[in-house]
């Protein structure tokens, strides 16, 4: 069974479905499927056979089943919510699932039913500040984070704007038995430059969080304090090529499973950034950027990190990229048109 594709576009309300040839990459479009709402958040239950969507426009969360053989979508249930949900994130169990909300200040939790269906209710709801913007739980399944963007209402295709946003990271304990968040201690984690810390991925192997920067166009690697779970910055390094100066803001952040070279997108250079990772320390050192599609608001790797797919929210079309799996280079290989504002890209193996 080929690995499946899903990228919602916003603007059409619909989730296209693609496969994925493992060996060449390329995209065969299986299905589009109606999804009202806006929907522009995506997750994946750690089972692979539940689907999370986010929506936007009439701020709810549904949960879908995924057809194992077909790759298609089955709804199950669709909670409403106060204020759209800006990232979804099941806990390592698959118990719960963890979401952040960026206009409405607050990160929540609902339980999971048996089947995967996310729950009526949320069972914790803290606030935090305007501008979270990511949340998920390391690999102990016990701790979480929610970043909090520096500049807030800011539209990458609009002139900056002097609206500073909270630029921090805010540190909560889980119960995996109950699915609460607590505040750990201390429970902020604050730059000592604007740098908007957005979205993070965790090393798979080193005790290491990297955060993209949505202000500050770059990346923070953080060492992760397995006993207390808490953060300690260790570098910070652009996206950008040097002397460039034009309007730019980082999105999305991803590691290779091998986790020899993670990525991130800029909005406005309109590029993927790369970089090696060392395997022993986990230090970045630049790989240089490759030109995609205008504003990569979102992108995604294949399960076994071959392949890199990014969406351009302003183009309505998803790029393909090769990984070189000794080098980390982007290698270009086709574009496909997504539909209307693609806002999210998840890529998962079906089956066993």
């Amino acid at each position: 069974m080929p690995d499946a594709l899903y990228v919602c576009a916003q603007d059409e309300e619909k989730i296209a479905i693609f496969a994925i040839d493992g060996e060449a990459g390329r995209l065969e479009p299986r299905a589009e499927v109606s999804v009202s709402g806006g929907p522009s958040v995506l997750a994946i239950s750690p089972n692979r056979q539940v689907l999370y969507v986010g929506h936007r426009g009439a701020p709810a969360i549904s949960s879908y089943r995924i057809d194992q053989r077909s790759d298609g979508l089955t709804l199950q249930r669709t909670v409403s919510s106060s204020h759209a949900p800006t990232f979804l994130a099941p806990d390592r169990a698959g118990r719960y699932l963890l979401s952040a909300y960026y206009q409405g200040g607050f990160a929540a939790v609902h339980r999971l039913g048996e089947d995967g269906a996310v729950g009526a209710e949320p069972v914790a709801r803290l606030d935090t500040a305007t501008g979270a913007h990511a949340i998920g739980t390391d690999r102990s399944n016990r701790f979480a984070f929610v970043p909090h963007v520096a500049r807030l209402n800011d539209n990458v295709l609009e002139p900056p704007r002097d609206n500073p946003g909270p630029n921090m990271i805010l540190q909560f304990r889980f119960d995996a038995e109950t699915g609460q968040l607590s505040p750990n201690s201390p429970f902020r984690v604050e730059p000592s430059e604007r740098l908007g810390p957005r979205h993070y991925c965790f090393h798979p192997s080193l005790d290491l969080v990297y955060f993209s920067n949505e202000q500050g166009c770059s990346v923070t690697g953080y060492r992760l304090d397995p006993s207390a779970g808490t953060l300690t910055a260790t570098q910070t390094i652009s996206s950008l090529p040097d002397g460039y100066s034009a309007r730019n803001t980082c999105s999305q952040i991803h590691l290779t499973p091998s986790g020899r070279f993670l990525y991130v997108a800029n909005r406005g250079h309109n590029s993927i950034a790369g970089f090696a990772v060392d395997p022993a320390n986990g230090r970045l050192s630049p790989l240089g950027q490759t030109s995609t599609e205008a504003v990569p608001s979102a992108f995604g790797l294949d399960p076994a990190g071959h392949f890199l797919f990014a969406a351009g929210s302003a183009t309505g079309r998803l790029a393909s990229y090769r990984i070189n799996g000794e080098s980390g280079a982007l290698t270009p290989l086709a574009t496909y048109a997504v539909g209307q504002r693609p806002m999210a890209v998840l890529a998962t193996r079906l089956g066993d």
